[in-house]
């Protein structure tokens, strides 16, 4: 049912424009292994407050994140830089759609003060895709890691990326800033790309990768799968083999979950054993670490498994 709210939030602007007309999605209830906690209100609120303060997006809001409950709990957040409206239209995606407008100079200043103020040991900075940008937005990711570095030269920076797709120079300018882990997620099997994540290119994706650790081999990077868009078992195998073949260290796969009746239609939700035997697999064809859950996400527990990490690596030398 359409509240007088939710009506007059589409005729003001609508979040997914492209979307309008398309019909709706079945949703598939819940099962009863997907739960979230409810927030802790007094640092949830803290967080929050500090992040208004300075005009600062997360994605943690934007892409309606199931764990935002209790990561903003320990006042934990994923910063979205580069504003908040993204030139992709990605059916799994709840993140604003449109053009975007002209990128605020300040941004990257007001990052770094919130990461001290949240007194972060390990902070992750994703965006909104820019293809509209000749860098795609590279720059103010290096101007972020910088403020950053400045403002608490002790806190770890992860950097989740877009593609950079035909974008020459950008990702050289991101891994030149020195962050600790590069992101990209590949989001889900090449056959599926163009019905699931139609502005990219599953193999430009494992390029960006398996660059990144070319031009920094001391960097961690990582990659994340969504399972239950209709994926089989052998193509998720053939995604680990790819993402292996160009270093990638961590692996996340997570379930999908249906932002709207509008966007993708979840194929079915993933048990947990397969989640757990996915994690088997995927330590067997070498990941440095894996995360494998219903609920796991990018930057879910980041700053744990960026320590895990460092400690894994340490292990095999």
């Amino acid at each position: 049912m359409v509240t007088l709210i939710d009506a007059l939030a589409v005729k003001e602007r609508p979040r997914h424009p492209e979307k309008a007309r398309l019909p709706n999605t079945p949703v598939l209830p819940k099962p009863p292994w997907i739960r979230v906690r409810a927030p802790g209100a007094h640092a949830f609120d803290k967080t929050r407050a500090i992040l208004r303060a300075r005009r600062l997006h997360t994605v943690c809001e934007e892409a309606a994140c199931p764990n935002i409950g209790e990561c903003w709990g320990k006042r934990h957040a994923t910063v979205m830089i580069l504003g908040d409206i993204c030139t992709r239209a990605c059916a799994f995606c709840n993140v604003r759609t449109g053009r975007p407008g002209a990128l605020d100079a300040s941004e990257p200043e007001q990052v770094g003060r919130a990461v001290a103020a949240l007194d972060l040991a390990h902070v992750v900075v994703t965006s909104v895709d820019r293809d509209d940008l000749d860098d795609g937005g590279a720059a103010h990711f290096a101007a972020t890691i910088q403020a950053i570095r400045e403002a608490t030269p002790a806190t770890s920076i992860e950097v989740l990326t877009p593609d950079f797709l035909r974008k020459e120079g950008a990702l050289d300018i991101v891994i030149a800033a020195k962050p600790d882990v590069f992101n990209h997620n590949v989001e889900t099997v090449p056959s599926l790309y163009r019905r699931i994540r139609p502005g990219a290119r599953y193999d430009a994706s494992l390029a960006l990768l398996k660059r990144a650790k070319k031009l920094d081999p001391r960097l961690f990077t990582k990659s994340g799968l969504m399972v239950g868009f209709g994926e089989t078992r052998e193509e998720v195998q053939n995604v680990m083999d790819d993402l292996r073949a160009a270093d990638v260290d961590f692996l996340t796969i997570g379930q999908y979950l249906q932002p709207t009746r509008k966007h993708a239609a979840i194929d079915r939700f993933v048990t947990l054993e397969e989640f757990a035997n996915y994690k088997r697999m995927a330590y067997a064809k070498g990941f440095l670490l894996v995360a494998s859950s219903p609920l796991t996400r990018s930057s879910y527990h980041a700053a744990e498994d960026f320590a895990r990490l460092k400690a894994k690596r340490l292990c095999k030398s």
